[in-house]
């Protein structure tokens, strides 16, 4: 529900004309700055305004407006509806732009598609209020009058606003990273890995054991030989005692 009453400027005026309220109370009942209303009165604002009677309107109570002229410090509220008008949420789609402002709508697609390479063509929909076919002719340099087109901040023209421009950049960069390494497939390594040592071959589960192996064969073979050594000996003594 709306907390400031339906055209302010014109209630302003019935106030200021027809009341003896203080600039402070007509400017927080009507969401209006207190030097407006100054020149409200003064008639330098909202000259040929015609005012607007907030009491048949239904805007605003005979009380409360007795109440507020008696005292300073009261604040005006509005009068409660007796008819609850349901609020008009706005349908998808693509967005609303104005007649005259829509030969503007191709030097804005053109300035996103350089300067937020990143943005989707729903989003640029969104903000400007065009057709995927009109984007593509831009992007691929077939637009009818693709030769003039020059890029212009859709902020500066009128055709979105800057927060719907910086939240639609945002989450576009947001949804980016994860694009790229999708498309890279791969990533760099940390430096735990990299500088981790380097695993035991499972082919060779007990490859560290292999040393005392070799040793206690190598020792076996020291006996064999020295064995052998003493029976090559043996006949050799024996003839020696027969001589």
């Amino acid at each position: 529900m709306s907390t400031s009453p339906l055209m302010p400027k014109a209630t302003a005026v019935w106030l200021v004309e027809n009341t003896s309220l203080t600039f402070e109370q007509i400017a927080e009942f009507c969401k209006l700055h207190p030097l407006e209303v100054r020149g409200i009165a003064d008639g330098e604002v909202a000259a040929g305004i015609k005012g607007l009677d907030p009491i048949t309107s239904g805007q605003l109570t005979r009380e409360e407006l007795e109440r507020a002229a008696k005292n300073p410090n009261h604040r005006l509220k509005l009068a409660e509806r007796k008819v609850k008008v349901p609020e008009v949420k706005r349908a998808k789609g693509p967005r609303y732009t104005p007649v005259s402002k829509r030969q503007d709508r191709p030097n804005a697609i053109l300035w996103l598609l350089r300067n937020h390479p990143e943005l989707k063509d729903a989003q640029i929909i969104r903000l400007v209020g065009t057709t995927k076919s009109t984007i593509a002719q831009i992007r691929d340099r077939t637009h009818w009058n693709a030769q003039t087109l020059s890029p212009v901040d859709p902020v500066s023209l009128g055709l979105a606003s800057q927060i719907d421009l910086d939240f639609e950049v945002a989450r576009a960069a947001k949804d980016r990273p994860a694009a790229l390494a999708a498309e890279t497939g791969s990533t760099l390594l940390s430096a735990e890995e990299t500088t981790a040592p380097e695993p035991v071959p499972s082919s060779q589960p007990f490859a560290d054991m292999s040393k005392p192996k070799r040793e206690e064969e190598a020792a076996i073979d020291v006996d064999s030989v020295f064995a052998k050594l003493k029976q090559m000996k043996r006949p050799v003594d024996e003839d020696d005692d027969d001589l």
